[in-house]
């Protein structure tokens, strides 16, 4: 077995129908060394498959089946061989159905993991037969039989030594013989009930399967020729950057960057495995290398943007001088689950930033808490705000940085600047109204 194991994983656009999926194999037998090939669901069926979990009427729910069906069945009936894994994919449906039928007004966690995982199972199948029919051996790998999580349903927490011993036994040996199709996004605990790593967790698996199997290259293909300095959808201006370090591409998964799902990163990062991110659509383009070390350091790499913030300003006179006041406050928040991006304090207050954009259970966390801090301080609240990150290198020690990035905001009001913390990033707060305008002139200034 090669060293120079590549383990690939394609996203929802890449294997949307049967075109798509046949990129996708171009790229697969193009280059030998692609040897376990992760999938997520093709594109729009997770979207129905949370429909279904969040209906409580079992005609609603059908409705949405009826749309998994139809786009799955659309790839099967282009297959040159559809009779050889129509009777999968017909007992997959039937499965899928079944839960439908037998299930209450309300699904528990482990029944709506359970119905989350069909999308990377029929996907699967089916990119497994278009392979064979390419003349590829290839086989299709239940990824529940390797990717161990804790029981947490909807955001597994994945057991690493579990996963390296599991996948070294069971997928380690198959390798050599043919193409491994496995399922991104979905796990199984340790009695065998199916798990899922929470939305966009195929990057996570591609990674975490890397790790186990010491693989060379992670590839993740997407949808876009690799990383940008900036969302191209804020400006025209925004460029493909060929190569990041795994702290700056660190930061824009976390700092809202979607290329990346956040976490894909530590895995690699544990195991120095290069990442590269490309599109499927033009493979020929070129992308994005993310490396432990590399080339170019530039001062100013990318800029980040996350809108949906919420400013919390504690405010107490007994925070003077006094031990143990911030403890209390994070105490607060850490028991109710929340997660705190930014923090800036005074001598008598201190402001903190929460990402708003997990909606509904966010707020219903946010109360309590906010209760709880009310009863020693004073509270003030602020939504509608946007985080902007400038993500580079030495940007805690490059004389000048700061002056060039307020000159460039000499006429915006910021509500909150973070800076000295991370070599790697500068963060502020603006109004979520102009929070685009002043992504496209920043990246004017710095870019151009």
């Amino acid at each position: 077995m090669s060293n120079q194991l590549i383990v690939a994983k394609f996203g929802g656009t890449s294997v949307a129908d049967f075109p798509a999926m046949s990129r996708c194999a171009d790229i697969v037998l193009a280059d030998s060394n692609i040897r376990l090939v992760a999938v997520s669901a093709s594109s729009g069926v997770t979207n129905l498959l949370v429909d279904i979990t969040k209906q409580t009427e079992i005609q609603a729910r059908y409705a949405s089946f009826e749309g998994i069906e139809r786009i799955t069945l659309a790839v099967l009936n282009a297959l040159q061989q559809p009779e050889a894994v129509a009777a999968q994919i017909n007992t997959l449906l039937a499965d899928l159905r079944n839960l439908i039928e037998t299930g209450g007004a309300v699904y528990s966690g482990a029944h709506k993991d359970l119905i989350q995982s069909f999308g990377e199972r029929l996907s699967s199948v089916l990119f497994t037969q278009v392979l064979i029919e390419r003349g590829a051996a290839a086989q299709c790998f239940d990824v529940r039989r390797v990717l161990r999580t804790d029981s947490r349903f909807g955001k597994g927490e994945p057991q690493i030594k579990h996963i390296a011993d599991l996948a070294q036994a069971h997928l380690q040996p198959l390798l050599s013989e043919q193409i491994i199709v496995t399922q991104g996004f979905i796990g199984a605990d340790e009695t065998g009930q199916t798990t899922t790593l929470g939305r966009g967790g195929s990057d996570y698996s591609a990674a975490l399967l890397g790790e186990a199997l010491n693989a060379h290259i992670v590839q993740i293909w997407t949808d876009v020729v690799g990383i940008f300095t900036t969302d191209p959808r804020l400006t025209s201006d925004a460029r493909c950057i060929n190569e990041i370090s795994f702290d700056e591409a660190a930061e824009m998964a976390t700092f809202g960057a979607k290329v990346l799902h956040p976490a894909t990163l530590i895995p690699a990062m544990r195991r120095n495995i290069k990442v590269f991110v490309g599109s499927s659509r033009e493979p020929e383009a070129g992308g994005t290398w993310i490396a432990k070390t590399v080339e170019h350091k530039p001062a100013y790499r990318a800029i980040a943007l996350r809108k949906s913030q919420t400013l919390i300003t504690v405010k107490s006179p007994e925070m003077l001088h006094a031990a143990g006041f911030l403890a209390r406050v994070f105490d607060i928040l850490s028991r109710h689950q929340i997660s705190v991006d930014l923090v800036t304090t005074s001598e008598i207050s201190v402001a903190l930033t929460l990402d708003e954009s997990s909606g509904s259970a966010f707020n219903s966390a946010i109360e309590p808490a906010l209760d709880e801090l009310k009863s020693f301080c004073e509270v003030t609240v602020e939504q509608g705000l946007s985080l902007v990150a400038v993500i580079g290198n030495h940007l805690h020690s490059t004389k000048g940085v700061t002056g060039e990035l307020f000159s460039a905001l000499e006429q915006i009001n910021m509500r909150l600047i973070c800076h000295g913390a991370s070599r790697h990033n500068l963060c502020f707060l603006v109004q979520d109204a102009s929070a685009a305008a002043v992504v496209k002139e920043l990246h004017q200034k710095l870019f151009n």
